[in-house]
């Protein structure tokens, strides 16, 4: 088990050496090709691999329904990945691709949805978070993540209803035209950059650990 165990390793550090050495120093177009397979191998195992997680869900699902363990829920998850699965084998077989036209309505129609109802239940959760903060010792980060989600559902919130008003009309200007736009896109997109820039330090650390055999 130990001498398998060191030739996957010694398998994975010298493919990841190869294609590492490849893509940061000149090699002739020959060395290409190479390259080009090992990198269609690596995503086709981690599609497979999709596909084993998919699978097991569907089984877990599966299992759920014959124990009659919240059968309910799980149901619609087995019939909802079947249609959906369908729908998209229908698409590539007669247009030869993901594009077709019921793949875009399952997209407009249910995911697009589905993900806007998710965020609405997210700042419910938020204001429902804020609320609780008040009944407790506010620090500094507290008031801060409050004036900062009263400012964004202010920014959002229809404010045409008050904006005719004298005492409303500067700070609606105010609001909508420098502090909502530099909290939603400047800060925000900053906070998402470092969040990715994490995420890519984190795989770098992984495959560094892979290479050295760590």
């Amino acid at each position: 088990m130990k001498t398998r165990s060191v030739f996957s390793t010694a398998i994975a550090i010298g493919a990841g050496f190869i294609v590492l050495l490849m893509f940061f120093f000149p090699f002739p177009k020959v060395m290409d090709e190479p390259r080009n397979l090992l990198v269609g191998w690596a995503i086709g195992i981690a599609a497979f691999a999709v596909l084993v997680g998919v699978a097991n869900l569907m089984g877990v699902h599966w299992r759920k329904i014959r124990s009659g363990q919240k059968a309910g829920y799980s149901l619609v998850v087995i019939i909802s990945f079947a249609i959906t699965l369908l729908i998209v084998a229908r698409d590539l077989v007669t247009r030869d691709h993901l594009t077709g036209s019921w793949s875009l309505w399952l997209f407009d129609n249910v995911q697009i949805p589905v993900e806007a109802s998710l965020m609405a239940v997210a700042a419910v959760a938020m204001i429902y978070t804020a609320a609780r903060m008040l009944r407790r010792r506010m620090t500094t980060m507290s008031w801060i993540f409050l004036a900062t989600l009263l400012l964004m559902l202010l920014g959002s919130a229809p404010l045409y209803l008050v904006g005719n008003l004298p005492a409303f009309s500067g700070v609606q200007e105010v609001l909508l035209d420098f502090i909502y736009p530099t909290i939603s896109r400047a800060l925000a997109t900053a906070g998402a950059r470092g969040i990715l820039l994490g995420v890519a330090l984190g795989v770098i650390a992984t495959g560094a650990r892979i290479l050295l055999g760590a």
